[in-house]
């Protein structure tokens, strides 16, 4: 091997780590698809629940029944999807083990607060208590990935559930749960979207 394919070696092993660097960092990114496809979710179901209550067309969580059926079968098609369909196993990543970790404590403790919600505290407190519970995710979830916006809008959202906490009125706690939603969720999600496209946009022409 001559001196020019040593070079040319080291230059391609050089682009390689890179390449790896890269892809490590772009795993630690979200496209905000999922924060922006829930959060219109709850808005929308909170947004109804108001309309139904002025206007009395069913019983009072219907729109939420529906919700938690779309749900779920959101989440059916994701576990079928991940299990069938999969056909390249990813690396993974610290942060991706760490972010599987809190969805399925996030998962059990909401299903926790709506049990609860059924069986003994009131719809008020619950949704205050599940409007806390969203602010924690989103806190954690900006501290592992560094997303500002999110870091920013956990407060928000933290503060809206303890105004919840001292509104008996259930209509205007669907008034809250809404904004929290749009702050915690729907907003953050557009602009990690808008990141992420621009991140990926300018790889793109680095690489091309």
């Amino acid at each position: 091997m001559n001196e020019r394919d040593e070079n040319l070696t080291g230059h391609d092993s050089l682009a390689i780590i890179q390449q790896m660097i890269y892809a490590a960092k772009q795993d630690q990114k979200d496209d905000g698809i999922g924060w922006i496809l829930w959060g219109w979710l709850l808005f929308a179901a909170s947004v109804l629940t108001i309309v139904n209550l002025q206007y009395n067309w069913y019983s009072t969580f219907f729109f939420w029944n529906v919700f938690g059926i779309i749900a779920i079968g959101l989440l059916l098609f994701t576990i079928v999807k991940a299990l069938v369909f999969k056909r390249t196993k990813k690396v993974r990543t610290y942060t991706k083990d760490v972010f599987d970790k809190l969805n399925i404590g996030f998962t059990i403790s909401l299903l926790l607060i709506i049990v609860a919600m059924n069986v003994y505290i009131t719809p008020s407190i619950g949704f205050a208590l599940l409007t806390g519970l969203y602010a924690f995710w989103i806190m954690i979830y900006g501290a592992l990935l560094n997303f500002k916006p999110s870091n920013i809008a956990a407060y928000f959202v933290f503060a809206l559930a303890l105004a919840c906490m001292f509104v008996p009125n259930f209509k205007l706690v669907m008034v809250i749960h809404a904004v929290a939603v749009l702050i915690g969720y729907i907003i953050p999600g557009y602009m990690a979207n808008r990141a992420f496209k621009q991140i990926s946009k300018a790889s793109f022409n680095t690489t091309a």
